[in-house]
């Protein structure tokens, strides 16, 4: 698919099929995808474990279900848990390095060994090893582990896959799956070949463009090109809205088939 569509087709799936295993080649794909992201100071701060759902004992997964999350906890055929590395800064001096080896980081912009070694180290990166709670810290590695997630969320569609980012409780999981404690939990990515249909009802309600973006300033909504949406629409980007008219029987099918409530 053309990255339009995979934009466009991304749903949040919370009905999978539990029975079906999903190939190791595809999750790879999506930590590849992962791993290609944009990091700050070329800092992996994103780390994550993948598990099959199938060899976590019933009450563990019990144990780390959420009041939001539980039927998409036990439906999942594999978990990705994602995580914070605050330790990511350590090395990061020698990669940056890298960075100005390859041609990434040039002097044209005022980068060398020596401006990393003289000011980046000790003015930035060695500052935010030092206190690596402070909030700041913690948001940006939180945002560069976002872009990554999302890029591997992309990926799994693009396979033909479903994926739902969902909260779970870590303490549950940490004992059995042993991430070092200076990662900080962020979310469980589920993934799994969708038991309902791809459409998952259709696209998401969003707020109106010039709601959510601005242009010269705040307050000045960005006001959306309709030649530009229309031409969105065609690349699949923009698709039908929810709820399609089939849903609720939809619904009611999956619920039957999987013993739930209707």
């Amino acid at each position: 698919m053309e990255l339009k569509e995979v934009i466009g087709r991304r749903r949040t799936i919370r009905y999978f099929q539990s029975w079906r295993p999903v190939e190791r080649e595809k999750i790879q794909i999506m930590l590849e995808a992962a791993r290609r992201a944009s990091c700050a100071v070329n800092a992996t701060f994103l780390k994550a474990i993948v598990v099959d759902r199938n060899k976590l004992d019933q009450a563990t997964v019990d144990a780390m279900k959420t009041p939001v999350s539980a039927l998409n906890i036990e439906l999942a055929p594999v978990h990705i848990y994602t995580y914070v590395d605050f330790g990511a800064y350590v090395g990061a001096q020698a990669r940056l390095k890298k960075l100005v080896d390859v041609g990434a980081l040039n002097a044209t912009h005022g980068w060398s060994h020596k401006f990393v070694d003289e000011f980046v180290w000790p003015n930035i990166l060695k500052p935010l090893a030092d206190n690596p709670n402070q909030a700041s810290v913690a948001a940006a590695a939180a945002s560069d582990a976002g872009i990554a997630i999302c890029q591997a969320m992309l990926a799994a569609v693009d396979e033909g896959l479903g994926v739902c980012l969902s909260a779970f409780v870590h303490d549950a999981i940490k004992k059995v799956i042993n991430p070092p404690d200076n990662w900080m939990p962020l979310w469980a990515l589920l993934v799994g070949y969708p038991a309902e249909g791809w459409e998952a009802g259709g696209q998401r309600p969003r707020p109106p463009m010039e709601e959510q973006f601005f242009e010269g300033k705040y307050g000045v909504g960005f006001k959306p090109d309709p030649k530009v949406t229309e031409k969105l629409v065609e690349a699949k980007m923009i698709q039908a809205p929810a709820p399609l008219p089939w849903r609720k029987d939809e619904i009611k099918a999956l619920a039957r088939m999987f013993g739930l409530p209707e």
